[in-house]
């Protein structure tokens, strides 16, 4: 019997969530932008976020991989795990996330997903972003958000209006990257801020404070040559703590799945 995967065996969007240093682009991006959105108090409520940043990074990460690589049945089970513990916040809090906020994080998932492959990678073509955009467009639709852009140029278009409306830097914001900075250690969070920098949209990098070129970008040569010899995972280590090593060579495990 064939296996039927969420996302298929040699889809660009399986390159692009199996290598650790692309995740961890997205990641920094997201990590950016989730501190200016309007919904970010909901992060707070349960406590874990500004406790463990780096920890929650990882289980965000546990719960994309498990959908890009399972099998389809398996996906939706992950998928719906998640949807269930965001109705448990919701039930804790006694309010409803908006469906805007829901529409926010998938948003940035697939903005990032494609401008971090392109950093470290290459361009990708329009077929392969709207590839990218329809795996997040069926996790979406999974998890019941409503009001889901239907194709890749009306995404393009309401991805610009939520960059305008939902964003803005509050108490929230200043706390959020404290907390990145306690975690982190000075050097390490530098190199956050830079990295972030490289990826984010003009809309964040202008409400943080960023410049418009990255001190990184001079240096993406030789890491991509870096990665060509295998020594890439020196400067990851020198990137994140010790104490997340296990997880991040975790995050090179993946490949593809054999094709039938």
């Amino acid at each position: 019997m064939v296996k039927e995967y969420f996302v298929h065996e040699h889809s660009v969007v399986r390159q692009i969530w199996g290598k650790s240093d692309t995740i961890l682009f997205i990641f920094a991006g997201a990590a950016a932008e989730f501190a200016l959105n309007k919904a970010v108090d909901w992060l707070y409520f349960t406590g874990r976020l500004p406790v463990d940043p780096l920890g929650r990074l990882f289980s965000t990460v546990s719960y994309a991989r498990a959908i890009v690589f399972s099998e389809k049945h398996a996906a939706h089970r992950a998928i719906d795990a998640m949807t269930k513990i965001h109705a448990g916040v919701e039930a804790d809090r006694g309010a409803k996330i908006p469906d805007w906020a829901y529409r926010d994080v998938l948003f940035m998932l697939i903005d990032y997903s494609i401008r971090s492959f392109e950093v470290l990678d290459r361009k990708l073509s329009v077929a392969e972003k709207t590839e990218v955009f329809n795996v997040f467009y069926r996790i979406g639709e999974r998890m019941r958000i409503r009001e889901l852009p239907l194709d890749f140029d009306t995404w393009e278009k309401k991805r610009q209006e939520h960059l305008l409306l939902d964003l803005r830097h509050s108490s929230y914001t200043k706390d959020l990257f404290r907390q990145y900075r306690k975690h982190l250690g000075a050097v390490r969070f530098g190199i956050l801020l830079e990295t972030q920098t490289l990826v984010v949209p003009s809309q964040v990098r202008a409400w943080l404070g960023f410049r418009k070129i990255s001190l990184l970008h001079p240096l993406l040569v030789l890491y991509k040559l870096s990665r060509s010899l295998k020594l890439d995972w020196i400067l990851k280590a020198l990137v994140l703590p010790s104490r997340y090593e296990k997880e991040i060579r975790a995050l090179d495990t993946v490949r593809l799945a054999p094709a039938h």
